[in-house]
């Protein structure tokens, strides 16, 4: 069935752009068909702007359709599809749309019934749109490395980026004793349930100022967001069988002491989210929902300058790409 939404609008990458500046989406009218016994149509109230939306606009995605509509995360409220879902608030993230398939930088998405899930009533539609890709990166990488215990002492290293914070804040709502690590002197700038203990590893060791803070012996796991810049360091942070999550690098290739990898019986675990169909990374938004509706999770701020329009999204890509530290979405209408 066609749906009747004739101010339905989305971006399209018609090609790979040779820059981030380059990047000049397009603006096209369509309606989405929808089948009405499989699917929803979901008016979308926003849509985050992730590294790996602008990554893939620019051939770093060898795997990325053209064209497409870019976009793995969004909110908004089911407007066809069955009745009782009709009017339902929702939000949803995805290693597939964007990228291999129409994304959600749209005004309407059509996705399959299970490919949704009901946002925490607590949150708004806007935090709701901000959230998925950070969070389901780090409860993935958390769940396949065993979730952290109360008291264990773990690392993240680039735990004031969006990744290493809810990492933070999951392993503190379960009780875990945190140790951030940045290139700079700052303090943690985003929520846990519990202080977390900061390293500057432009001014000392980060390894051995992990080790000192534990007694010598090292931390039993460790969430690596950055890669390279720190493999080294976190291979010397680890204790006996500790585990170390990857989930992305600067540099390819780095030395690896095989030596001090095997003696330390360590276990590596690479998590790749892009690698996630919507169906499971929508589980793992809904097994994140009642620790938000609890406030043992919080959803990041998203200030006005952080807000774009459709026609303003070639500045939400290029403001990502700077590092820009605060949550960018688009909101479609």
């Amino acid at each position: 069935m066609t749906t009747g939404y004739a101010t339905s609008r989305r971006l399209r990458l018609l090609h790979k752009a040779e820059s981030v500046d380059a990047i000049a989406p397009v603006i096209e009218n369509g309606l989405p068909e929808c089948d009405e016994q499989a699917q929803v149509v979901v008016e979308v109230a926003c849509a985050a702007v992730n590294p790996s939306d602008v990554k893939a606009a620019i051939g770093m995605m060898p795997y990325a359709i053209w064209p497409r509509t870019p976009g793995r995360d969004f909110s908004g409220r089911v407007v066809e599809g069955p009745s009782h879902l009709i009017g339902t608030e929702v939000w949803g993230s995805s290693g597939d749309l964007g990228i291999r398939c129409d994304g959600s930088h749209s005004t309407h998405l059509v996705l399959d019934h299970d490919c949704v899930a009901p946002k925490p009533g607590n949150i708004s539609l806007i935090e709701a749109g901000a959230a998925g890709v950070p969070f389901v990166t780090a409860w993935e990488g958390l769940k396949r490395a065993g979730l952290p215990q109360a008291g264990e002492a773990i690392a993240i290293f680039g735990a004031n980026g969006k990744v290493g914070q809810a990492a933070a804040q999951i392993a503190t709502m379960l009780g875990a004793r945190v140790i951030g690590i940045t290139r700079r002197d700052e303090g943690y700038i985003g929520h846990a349930s519990a202080a977390i203990d900061m390293i500057d590893s432009s001014s000392e060791d980060a390894a051995a100022a992990i080790r000192a803070r534990t007694d010598g012996v090292g931390v039993s796991l460790i969430y690596n967001t950055v890669g390279s810049p720190y493999m080294t360091a976190a291979a010397d942070a680890l204790a006996k069988r500790g585990r170390q999550i990857l989930i992305g690098t600067i540099d390819r290739v780095v030395p690896f002491d095989i030596l001090q990898f095997y003696r330390g019986q360590h276990h590596y675990i690479g998590i790749d989210t892009l690698a996630l169909d919507t169906r499971a990374t929508v589980a793992s938004l809904t097994e994140l929902a009642p620790h938000f509706e609890s406030g043992a999770l919080r959803p990041f701020a998203v200030k006005p300058d952080g807000i774009h329009a459709l026609e303003d999204a070639a500045n939400a890509y290029a403001k990502v790409m700077r590092s820009d530290r605060e949550r960018v979405v688009i909101v479609p209408r």
